[in-house]
């Protein structure tokens, strides 16, 4: 089979070096093929000739994660697309052989959720030390650091929202590969080290950031998506005014800016309205989420 592997990068060209040295090591250029989206960074851009081998591509204006994934998965060309980030390198043992073979060996199977292993470590065998051992499971989500798509799967999709910045790309992706009665499968057997300083993450407790790209997210998610959205987000708002709004000034103040944005481009939002079946909603509440 012909493999992608697709990583969008902004501001870490150190790290995406790293991953592409690793990649160099571990594919075959006749069959597979690497693509980069350079979303606005010139330092990254700096390093382009060094790998003349990845197809690159650069966007001179910033657009952010999930419309970047959009405008990159539909440059691929293999018969499966492997997701990583710029901070994150496969590490197990047979990683190419072990997708092919979950994909031949079941025709019904849409994306494989790989185990993401975080921390920074001396070496992948140090790194492989710290893996869970899990038996496979069906889920209903994936993490965007590692996973890998079939094409025609991606392809009968929307693909990555263009309604989304980043935080949520992956579970609006999702929903609709379940819609199509795809499964999505857990396999912990391949892994990916998404090179986090973990402890540095703790240190700095709160991320605003986050707070307010994933709630916004949320929110359109379930405009698109549910049948009857409303409920969902009255629940959703309620939650995290109560456990960060009422907490925090700032969260106070992101809260408020998501909800009034949210309304003034609600019209917008529902240009992309594309509700899933009830069946769907069911098979994504029994199934088993991944713990991040």
């Amino acid at each position: 089979m012909e493999l992608s592997f697709l990583i969008v990068t902004k501001n870490r060209p150190e790290e995406l070096s790293f991953t592409l040295r690793k990649l160099k090591s571990l594919i075959d250029l006749t069959v597979h093929e690497v693509l980069v989206l350079i979303d606005n960074c010139k330092e990254t851009e700096a390093i382009v000739q060094e790998y003349d081998w990845v197809n690159w591509e650069i966007s001179n204006k910033s657009i952010s994660a999930s419309p970047a994934r959009n405008i990159l998965y539909k440059k691929a060309k293999g018969n499966i697309f492997i997701g990583l980030d710029d901070d994150a390198h496969p590490i197990s043992q047979n990683f190419i052989s072990s997708i092919e073979n979950e994909f031949q060996n079941n025709e019904n199977l849409g994306i494989i959720a790989f185990q993401e292993v975080r921390g920074l470590f001396d070496s992948d065998e140090i790194a492989l030390k710290h893996i869970k051992q899990e038996e496979p499971f069906f889920t209903n989500d994936f993490v965007g650091c590692g996973f890998a798509i079939k094409k025609d799967v991606y392809n009968a999709t929307n693909g990555f929202p263009k309604w989304m910045d980043i935080y949520g790309e992956e579970p609006a992706l999702a929903i609709e590969v379940l819609d199509l009665e795809y499964q999505i499968l857990y396999k912990g057997s391949i892994i990916v080290n998404h090179r986090v300083d973990v402890e540095k993450r703790k240190i700095q407790g709160r991320n605003y950031f986050r707070f307010e790209h994933q709630l916004k997210n949320s929110i359109r998610y379930f405009l698109v998506y549910y049948p009857n959205p409303i409920i969902k987000i009255i629940k959703l708002l309620i939650h995290n005014f109560r456990k960060y709004a009422l907490s925090d000034f700032k969260y106070f103040r992101l809260f408020l800016k998501v909800c009034v944005s949210n309304l003034f481009q609600i019209f917008n939002i529902l240009k992309f309205r594309s509700p899933v079946k009830k069946e769907t909603l069911y098979k994504k509440r029994t199934l088993t989420s991944l713990k991040y």
